[in-house]
């Protein structure tokens, strides 16, 4: 009998006190913002799996040749461990590392979390079908929460990874807060695997994000549609539009929804009114593109240790494999 598991980190995961306070923040700040992870309801997690489907779309399929070629060596290097993987959507790049550790050991623990409670479910009962001896347990919760949780308990190795260059969506500071709790959380020998996209021309990177069949489009304007069931909101999603920009200066993508008319929303459960001017905008996420030699220094003074690096024939996408 397949014993697959679903907890919810926060049993007050929809109440206000835990995730109303960021989105009354950020729409009465100016310039307005919204959280990414505000993205991932059911419906956004499913368009953001099209939007690594797309030919515009180069990060996912890239790291994913990254993990087919290198998954046999990351396993090698670490040994048999617990696995812990940050924001795992799908968990499809995943089972190239999974299929690694399986010839390692029958045995092994594998902790994907995720705040998209349909994907997670979906994907854990699909491991655990393909991964029979494994046991597999989905956390549902932000990637704080499952840090928090996971200093608590205890592992005799574990390798937390964290794909797809999400730490892309931290500005800096953010970026320094959660490596500091990566390392908090690792204890010593414990290793953490990183996923980045580099660098590169805006002529690559701005297709990626504006593709040309709008699925980037209907993922940007659904995160309007997430606020409004869980908030009991009224946007009027034909009143924006989708674009992003690559700031050649911060060197991140800026992804916004814009503002065609003055208007008002509400938010019941938030108790928030706000105006919208004609043209103003709101920003909805960075993607940050990193230099790998920068990066590994800044892993370094927090304590993780490169042991190696892996990029793609292009050097378009880096993976980073360190040990606290």
């Amino acid at each position: 009998m397949l014993a697959t598991s679903i907890k919810i980190l926060n049993e007050h995961y929809q109440s206000l006190n835990n995730e109303g306070i960021d989105v009354i923040q950020g729409l009465t700040q100016s310039p307005k913002t919204l959280p990414p992870k505000y993205f991932y309801d059911d419906r956004g997690s499913e368009l953001f799996e099209q939007i690594c489907e797309l030919p515009e779309y180069y990060p996912t399929r890239t790291e994913a040749w990254i993990l087919r070629q290198y998954a046999d060596e990351i396993a090698q290097i670490t040994g048999a461990c617990e696995l812990v993987e940050l924001g795992s959507g799908s968990s499809t790049k995943t089972e190239f590392l999974l299929d690694a550790y399986e010839k390692l050991a029958s045995y092994c623990r594998y902790i994907p979390i995720d705040v998209s409670r349909g994907i997670l479910k979906s994907s854990v009962i699909k491991l655990q079908q393909k991964y029979p001896t494994f046991f597999i347990e989905g956390l549902i919760g932000t990637y704080e929460q499952a840090l928090i949780k996971l200093e608590s308990t205890f592992a005799a190795s574990r390798l937390i990874f964290f794909l797809g260059s999400s730490l892309g969506n931290f500005n800096p500071r953010e970026c320094d807060d959660f490596l500091k709790q990566i390392t908090k959380t690792l204890q010593v020998g414990d290793y953490f695997l990183l996923g980045i996209d580099l660098q590169k021309p805006k002529e690559i990177l701005e297709p990626a994000y504006n593709d040309t069949q709008g699925v980037t489009a209907a993922f940007n304007i659904n995160i309007l549609s997430h606020l409004n069931w869980r908030f009991q909101g009224n946007f009027d999603l034909k009143l924006f539009t989708h674009q992003a920009i690559y700031n050649e200066i911060d060197a991140q993508i800026e992804m916004y929804l814009h503002c065609q008319k003055s208007h008002k929303v509400s938010l019941e459960a938030l108790d928030l009114q706000v105006l919208f001017a004609d043209g103003e905008s709101i920003l909805t996420e960075i993607s940050r593109k990193f230099d790998l030699v920068i990066m590994q220094k800044q892993l370094e003074i927090h304590g993780l240790k490169t042991l190696k690096a892996w990029t793609d024939p292009k050097h378009l996408f880096g993976l980073i494999l360190c040990q606290a």
